[in-house]
């Protein structure tokens, strides 16, 4: 009984000062009822109470007085204090008690008040609260387990309301809320707290005092998952970096704290984490061989951030390697990440299917896993690295987007050079750009600048070569193509004079020689002016001299002489065609495709029909077959333009040549330059017409629009022996598409759009799900070309079944498909068919009216 006796001496004084405070209005009875509570919270030797009546009135009276002063913020008693008793005797009851029960009773009150004074009050004892560090206690508390054994929904609760006041704050207080309760000032104060916890659990644990850190983790791992992990992290990370670089006891609560994370919160503790530390050293000393103990941290490093997730910068994937490589216990881990790395980077259907800007980052873990490994790893690992190798770049170099090529070429000179086979290294010859050049930058920087001048010879690289070769074709590259001059010409030499003393000289022999060394030999080939002369040259000639002046000049004679070239168009451009650049012409595949686009336009159904038909036949490169649907292309662009004025006939002469009149040869032409400066700064308030309207012409494109459009449908499903559109033939079938969507395009407002857009609807049908995003691509241009060029009561009319559907699937592509242009570009359909129908419907509802 004796043991009761100060409970209940606690509980009748704590009743007592309740009914005073209830029933009295006079200032003398309220002061000391107010003074007896803040008895049982003062410490120390001059105290009126003892320990055990302090520690009851924590337990099971502080919460109840807290929320009694709350229920009564109205009182009258209470306005009849000095603004220094309120401060003291009222708001002090809430800053010095136990943390935890204070900051509960605090926000549950902000949360039931409405706009007063009394609010005010409220959010100013609440600033209080956190300017004076009571979030360093409440942590601390929790750090030596002295607060009362909670429950778990209490400590929810608790952490709740730690992580959320920002909200709680925001969503009671709107416009009025305090500056220091704002997420970008809030979290870096609890960061600040929590350092403040960790450095006296240090401090306790140098002279021998047991803390648990589980509340601090808790509340780390609950702030980062609620999205807060970069404000915390900021200040978190580099104190912790400084202090874990000496201090062994700073590393062990580092480990500690990490390890005591939730799993359900590891995930994005660690991605924080990796993007707030320095370096990879930062990352070890903090969080130690976490990675070997905890499940869930191994798969976030090891897997997640590298093969699942692709948001972040290259100094993560630093980061994260680094700190793999870094110790002997977690090398084996960095070996078992470049397996998967190296898999995923080989796989052709990642290769597919993945965006780009996930290859992009794949590629980038690789080559830095291959450039933490020892000698030793390496030869172990150098079969599995090669044969992934292979066929990583098999699956690259067979892709239609340009840039993933580019990459497959980058790692896969990287890699060889790494693994150094036979001395031999791979080259290949590309436009450097941003990305190719932060892939070089990950391997380990060699020394010297030298570039290589020596070929290939190894067999991986014979292999690739072949297979390049077979796929594709000769591609001619502007590398490749370099103009020869000898090396006695575009020289100048100094003539030295010979003087003979033997020699009787006349004053007329003392003349100077005129310096020839410049000169250049007239060529005794001349360019021909028939184009039957250029037909026969480019069969028989073996001339190069011959060869390169009839390509310069068989676009303009084609242009010029229209009945002559009819008769020889289709023999001409099969010759064109057919014909390879033996002799390292200057701009030979611009010269080639130029006269075969004015063949078309010249006489554009025979040369339309040879090359759509030739399209599908045998023994044809891919490079051919794309040369076909470019020029094509082109020829209907040019086609489709209204002719204004008549054409020089020159011109092809003009455009086939390197050179360019300097602007200054032109006496007009800084006048022109002076004029357009004037008039663009020139404002004006009205402004007629200053050039006549443009005159109508006809649309040469629409009358023959079906010749270039239904011939390029009619085989596409059968394979021929050296080509298989769709089978692995992705490149042509997505040039294929989108030369088709183009032609449809170009018909806009001729009568045969509407045959043209049903058939074309139904080609694409059956490729609208094909795995190259380059051929998906082609599919939503030509959906759109449909859309754009059709008239829109033919949309309802003769594609009425098919509507439904295809708004469907582009609903599907718009929300699902991994490629980024190809959401782009279904969203359009979808605004164009919606506009369509809508006008459609529109014009329908005025003929019903005017009816």
């Amino acid at each position: 009984m004796e043991s009761l006796a100060p409970d209940t001496e606690v509980r009748v004084v704590v009743a007592q000062c309740f009914r005073t405070l209830t029933t009295s209005t006079d200032t003398k009875d309220i002061v000391p009822a107010l003074q007896t509570l803040h008895s049982y919270l003062d410490e120390g030797p001059a105290s009126r109470t003892t320990s055990v009546q302090r520690a009851e009135f924590r337990r099971a009276h502080f919460t109840r007085t807290l929320e009694f002063l709350v229920s009564n913020i109205q009182a009258d008693w209470l306005a009849g204090l000095t603004a220094a008793q309120q401060a003291e005797l009222w708001d002090g009851l809430f800053l010095k008690g136990p943390p935890e029960q204070a900051l509960l009773v605090l926000m549950e009150g902000i949360g039931a008040l409405r706009d007063s004074t009394n609010l005010d009050r409220l959010v100013s004892i609440t600033e209080k609260f956190l300017r004076s560090g009571r979030l360093a206690d409440l942590l601390w508390s929790y750090c030596l387990e002295t607060g009362p054994s909670d429950s778990p929904q209490l400590r929810e609760t608790l952490l709740g309301r730690i992580v959320a006041l920002p909200d709680v704050t925001a969503n009671r207080l709107h416009l009025k809320n305090k500056r220091l309760f704002l997420p970008q000032q809030y979290y870096p104060l609890l960061a600040t707290e929590m350092l403040t916890a960790l450095e006296r659990t240090c401090r306790a644990l140098k002279d021998g005092t047991d803390c648990s850190l589980t509340f601090v983790a808790q509340t780390l791992g609950k702030v980062c998952i609620q999205g807060h992990s970069a404000l915390v992290l900021a200040v978190l990370a580099p104190r912790l970096s400084a202090c874990t670089r000496s201090d062994m006891v700073w590393q062990r609560v580092c480990w500690k704290l990490l390890q005591n994370v939730p799993q359900r919160w590891m995930e994005s503790v660690l991605t924080g984490l990796v993007q707030a530390v320095g370096g990879p050293d930062a990352l070890g000393r903090i969080i130690g061989n976490l990675v070997l103990t905890n499940k869930k941290a191994q798969f976030v490093i090891t897997h997640k951030l590298l093969l699942l997730q692709y948001k972040y910068e290259t100094q993560v994937l630093r980061i994260v390697l680094g700190y793999l490589a870094a110790d002997r216990e977690r090398r084996p881990l960095l070996i078992q990440v470049l397996r998967s790395v190296l898999q995923a980077w080989a796989n052709p259907s990642a290769v597919k299917h993945t965006p780009l800007e996930q290859q992009l980052y794949v590629s980038k873990a690789l080559l830095l896993s291959v450039s933490l490994l020892k000698d030793s790893e390496l030869q172990e690992l150098r079969s599995e690295l090669l044969q992934c190798m292979l066929g990583g770049m098999q699956s690259h170099l067979d892709s239609s987007v340009v840039r993933i090529r580019r990459m497959g070429m980058v790692v896969g000179e990287c890699l060889s050079s790494r693994m150094d086979i036979n001395k031999t290294k791979l080259k290949f010859e590309y436009d450097q750009d941003e990305g190719t050049l932060e892939l070089l930058s990950l391997m380990t920087p060699t020394t010297g600048g030298e570039a290589e001048a020596e070929h290939v010879n190894g067999y991986v690289c014979l292999y690739i070569s072949a297979t390049v070769t077979s796929r594709f074709g000769r591609v001619d590259s502007p590398q490749e193509t370099s103009e020869t001059t000898p090396s006695t010409q575009n020289a100048p030499s100094q003539n030295k004079t010979k003087t003979d003393p033997d020699a009787d000289l006349d004053s007329d022999d003392e003349l100077t020689p005129y310096d020839m060394s410049g000169d250049q030999e007239t060529s005794k080939a001349s360019p021909p002016r028939y184009l039957r002369d250029c037909l026969e040259t480019l069969i028989s000639s073996e001339d190069s001299l011959r060869v390169e002046l009839t390509l310069r000049v068989a676009e303009g004679l084609v242009r010029k002489n229209v009945f002559a070239t009819r008769e020889v168009s289709v023999q001409l451009t099969k010759v064109l065609l057919h014909m390879e650049d033996k002799y390292s012409i200057n701009g030979f595949l611009r010269l080639r495709q130029a006269t075969m686009v004015a063949l078309i336009v010249t006489d554009c159904i025979s040369v339309t029909q040879y090359l759509t038909t030739e399209f599908y036949s045998l023994n044809y490169s891919l490079r051919q077959r794309l040369d076909i649907l470019e020029v094509l292309t082109l020829a209907a662009q040019e086609l489709s333009k209204p002719m204004t004025e008549k054409r020089n006939p020159s011109l092809g002469i003009a455009a086939g040549t390197d050179l360019t009149p300097y602007p200054g040869d032109n006496p007009v032409h800084w006048r022109e330059v002076v004029e357009k400066r004037i008039q663009s700064k020139t404002k004006r308030l009205r402004k007629g017409a200053t050039q006549p309207p443009a005159k109508a012409a006809p649309n040469r494109y629409a009358p023959v629009a079906g010749h270039f459009f239904f011939p390029l449908l009619s085989n596409y499903d059968k394979p021929q022996v050296t080509f298989d559109l769709l089978g692995g033939d992705h490149l042509v079938l997505g040039r294929l598409v989108h030369t088709l969507g183009l032609f449809m395009h170009l018909a806009v407002n001729a009568p045969i759009a509407a045959q043209m857009g049903c058939a074309l609807l139904d080609f694409v049908w059956a490729v609208r799900y094909h795995v190259d995003q380059m051929v998906r691509r082609g599919v939503l241009f030509a959906v759109c070309s449909v859309f754009l060029s059709m008239p829109s009561e033919n949309l309802l009319v003769d594609l009425s079944d098919q509507l439904f559907e295809t708004r469907t699937w582009l609903a599907d592509v718009a929300e699902e498909d991994p490629d980024a242009d190809c959401r782009s570009l279904a969203i359009q359909s979808l605004v164009l068919l919606d506009k369509s129908l809508k006008k459609q419907l529109q014009d329908q509802q005025a003929l019903s009216m005017e009816s």
